[in-house]
């Protein structure tokens, strides 16, 4: 199966491309910097130029892709967030994956499936209600953004396409959110390893974690899996608590985990941004397990000892 990625050199994308390279799956990715890209990804995978926009480089390796999965986006916590940056994030979402339907639309051959990311964000701040795919989206900016990025990928569903929405949450790896957690500052050592770390604020809000093992797995099997599609929660079985998620980083690194760091300290610094930080979902992989999806990591406290 040839299979186009885009988003390949993030943090989903490099280990999704090894599962597919290794099942004998033909990769081709499109990036901004198809040198760069090639030069992380390596010799085995094909590397188009592309730049979320219109263009002609990319719409040959495109017309004969069996599947395409979109993992690109800005990320929300590159900076503090003002409207300029909020209109970034929406762009970089919306538009690209637009433009990649239409491309499908206009293709003599359509690809079989579309695999599109989105992300938990996408439900809002839904303080202790237990929330699966059938929930409603939330009203905040990321909850319309969410249900905007995931209506432009259903279009393609007119076309014959098969397509997965995969709402991502919070992804632990040894890069990503896991590395912003134990190093928050530009400091040369972590607060957990000076005995600092802690919760963020009131630490009530739930926090939908997943293994980036998990993730990639998810991803993987919803791009060979005829089964899946609509909305699929990327999410472990086990959501805990902030305070429950910061106790069980302090075991894993063997330090305490009781330094909270105040709400408002976190709005100084972050401004709209620590509204997301602040607040979460309760979240179940229910469509996941309904299919038969079996997680690597369905507990906390392995997935965290695998990684630090």
């Amino acid at each position: 199966m040839k299979v186009v990625v885009t988003g390949a050199t993030g943090v989903i994308g490099k280990p999704l491309c090894g599962l597919l390279l290794e099942a004998g799956h033909q990769v081709v990715v499109f990036s901004r910097d198809a040198a760069k890209a090639q030069a992380t990804l390596g010799a085995k995978v094909e590397s188009v130029a592309w730049g979320g926009q219109a263009g002609s480089e990319w719409r040959a390796a495109f017309g004969s892709a069996d599947t395409v999965v979109h993992l690109a986006g800005e990320s929300v916590g590159g900076q503090r967030w003002n409207d300029a940056f909020k209109e970034k994030i929406r762009r970089s979402r919306v538009d690209t994956t637009r433009t990649l339907v239409e491309a499908m639309a206009q293709s003599e051959r359509k690809p079989a499936a579309f695999v599109c990311a989105s992300a938990v964000g996408f439900y809002g701040d839904r303080r202790d209600e237990t929330l699966n795919e059938d929930s409603p989206p939330g009203s905040d900016f990321l909850g319309q953004v969410c249900k905007e990025w995931e209506a432009e990928a259903q279009k393609a569903e007119a076309l014959g396409v098969r397509v997965a929405r995969m709402r991502i949450g919070i992804v632990l790896g040894k890069e990503g959110a896991l590395e912003k957690m134990l190093h928050p500052l530009p400091l040369p050592l972590s607060p957990w390893k000076l005995g600092l770390g802690g919760p963020l604020g009131s630490g009530k809000q739930w926090m939908p974690w997943v293994h980036l093992d998990d993730t990639a797995g998810l991803f993987f099997w919803a791009t060979t899996n005829d089964a899946v599609s609509g909305p699929i929660n990327v999410a472990a079985p086990d959501p805990v608590t902030n305070a429950e998620f910061s106790h069980a980083l302090g075991r894993a690194l063997h330090r305490p985990s009781f330094a909270a760091v105040p709400a408002f300290a976190l709005k100084a610094m972050l401004g709209e941004f620590a509204e997301i930080l602040l607040g979460g979902q309760r979240l179940l992989p229910s469509r996941a397990l309904a299919l038969g999806y079996t997680f690597r990591y369905p507990e906390l406290d392995a997935a965290l000892q695998s990684l630090v």
